[in-house]
């Protein structure tokens, strides 16, 4: 199993929302994934309880059984979408890949 964990901080007043509204949009459309994307087999979306300039807006928590899996994901087509609309509005990414 691979576990896949992404974090994001938004640009605030980017395509005319807040910070924690990108937060909100992204955690929205990425839990509409799962019975989308089959390759996704564990997905959480957090939003930051307590934004602040140093901390991050949104951080993904998801699961697939392999890496051949997960690079499936990355080029679903409902996926990109999401991903379309996160590079708008983001100001930085980081994320980890890692075998559980």
């Amino acid at each position: 199993m691979l576990k896949h964990i992404v974090m994001w901080r938004f640009v605030d007043g980017a395509e005319g929302k807040s910070r924690m509204e990108h937060a909100q949009w992204m955690k929205e459309h990425l839990e509409a994934l799962v019975g989308v994307v089959p390759q996704i087999r564990s997905l959480e979306v957090g939003v930051s309880c307590f934004p602040d300039k140093a901390g991050y807006d949104a951080v993904l928590i998801s699961t697939f059984d392999d890496k051949e899996a997960m690079d499936s994901y990355k080029v679903h087509p409902a996926h990109v979408a999401v991903s379309e609309y996160c590079k708008k509005v983001r100001e930085s990414r980081v994320d980890i890949d890692y075998e559980v």
